[in-house]
């Protein structure tokens, strides 16, 4: 072998060693530079026979069959045509029209064979309008490695909190799903999801308060940006009648601003505050609840008196909150029927689902089985060495795999601190403010409704 063939063999070799260095590390730089080529061309020269050995083409037209037999032909099975490929960060988007008798559920059930076929980690079907169906192919694990878009949304109530599968942003938006309940085991990466959403929300003009019944280790780090926080469940009820009564004042608001006479304008009735103007709108409400199985438990009977009592205004809160601007998430390593009476009656009202890995099926069943048994067994699933990958249910219907970029308690406490002054005045919650005295020293008049 001559000189200049060991060059070039040396040079291949270091080649591959690059890629695949490259396609390890930084799969979405491979992805970019050298995955997509192959991948369109694997693409474009097996779509036909990929369509036809996943059960996705149809019988001929009749036009076809008037052809074929003119012209003395077997007529080709009709394939649902490809009208568009969109390369991305991640993968491919293809744009398709199915065929007449076709329906999103076939490409669906089909996603698996798809996904083999084309060589793909991943495919994700929605329907884009009828006839048409948009194809989402993922080159590459996009949660092994999280690495959000760099341009998010930044509105009121949207926080971007993790990264989904199919490689979209996943972003928290209490307009749309007012309340959440989130749940997983020890250290499967619930409270970094948690930092990830206080930290997207102390840079807005949002009250954040919070019941924290682990004596306030979770939430007392970011006490600065916090308008009340409560660590007992002693303390949580009377924060709770506060509440509710902060929302039965909001009521009145909105009630008093309605101006139901003959002749009003129609656009100057509202059924909620957002439809107040600007300068009398409440500031929206968040209230967070950790471990929330914490609120549930008895120990004598005159503890269950006041867990039914908590219990009834958290879910008058879900019940009634929307159109008040409050919004609840509720976190807990568990959540069950067997948790007493209440459960099932709050968690119907909390209609976004987050669930991290669980250690009982239950759990799931309780969160996600309303969704997709598919959900599920995707949530009992998830390898513990993930931490932060949860199972979601999707505003659209469906569901989804998450994964929130990692959020240390030190970078979330700096972000309240920095935002310490958008903290709003609410006068009923000035009690409960973390840098006043301690809860225990609450007046007396607020201690008789415990």
């Amino acid at each position: 072998m001559s000189g200049g063939e060991i060059v070039v063999l040396v040079g291949l070799g270091v080649v591959a060693a690059g890629l695949g260095w490259l396609r390890w590390k930084r799969p979405d730089w491979y992805w970019l530079g050298f995955g997509w080529l192959v991948t369109v061309v694997r693409l474009a020269w097996s779509y036909r026979s990929v369509m036809g050995a996943c059960g996705l083409t149809e019988e001929p037209s009749r036009s076809r069959v008037i052809l074929a037999s003119a012209l003395d032909r077997i007529p080709a099975r009709a394939v649902p045509k490809l009208r568009r490929v969109r390369i991305t960060r991640s993968g491919l988007v293809l744009r398709i029209t199915i065929l007449p008798g076709q329906e999103l559920l076939d490409f669906d059930a089909a996603t698996e064979r798809l996904r083999h076929s084309w060589r793909m980690h991943g495919v994700h079907v929605k329907a884009v309008k009828p006839g048409f169906l948009e194809v989402r192919l993922i080159g590459y694990d996009v949660l092994r490695r999280v690495c959000m878009p760099r341009k998010l949304p930044s509105e009121l109530l949207k926080v971007p909190v993790a990264l989904r599968a199919d490689g979209a942003p996943h972003i928290r938006d209490f307009r749309a799903s007012p309340h959440e309940l989130v749940i997983g085991a020890t250290e499967s990466g619930k409270s970094v999801y948690l930092r990830g959403l206080v930290k997207g929300l102390a840079s807005q003009r949002v009250a954040l308060v919070g019941i924290d019944c682990k004596w306030g280790v979770e939430l007392a780090p970011f006490s600065r940006r916090l308008s009340a926080l409560a660590y007992t469940p002693e303390h949580a009820t009377v924060l709770l009648d506060v509440l509710v009564n902060e929302m039965t004042d909001r009521y009145a608001l909105i009630r008093a601003s309605q101006h139901l006479a003959p002749d009003t304008p129609a656009e100057s009735i509202t059924s909620d505050v957002w439809g107040l103007p600007a300068d009398i709108r409440p500031v929206p409400l968040v209230l967070i609840v950790d471990e929330v199985a914490e609120l549930f438990l008895i120990a004598n009977k005159a503890d269950e008196k006041r867990r039914d009592h908590m219990v009834t205004q958290l879910v008058r809160l879900a019940q009634l909150g929307r159109a008040a601007a409050i919004y609840l998430e509720v976190c807990g390593q568990r959540f069950g029927s067997e948790l007493g009476t209440g459960a099932t009656a709050l968690r119907a009202q909390l209609t976004g689902r987050v669930t991290h890995r669980v250690n009982d099926e239950a759990s799931a069943k309780m969160a996600l089985g309303d969704i997709s048994m598919r959900a599920v067994g995707a949530a009992t699933s998830i390898a513990a060495e993930r931490p932060g990958t949860a199972v979601i249910g999707l505003v659209t219907g469906g569901w989804a795999r998450i994964r929130a970029p990692f959020v240390s308690l030190d970078e979330a406490a700096a972000a309240c601190a920095e935002h310490e002054g958008l903290t709003p005045d609410i006068p009923s919650l000035d009690a409960f403010r973390p840098h006043h005295p301690a809860p225990a020293d609450i007046p007396a008049q607020a201690k008789q409704n415990v």
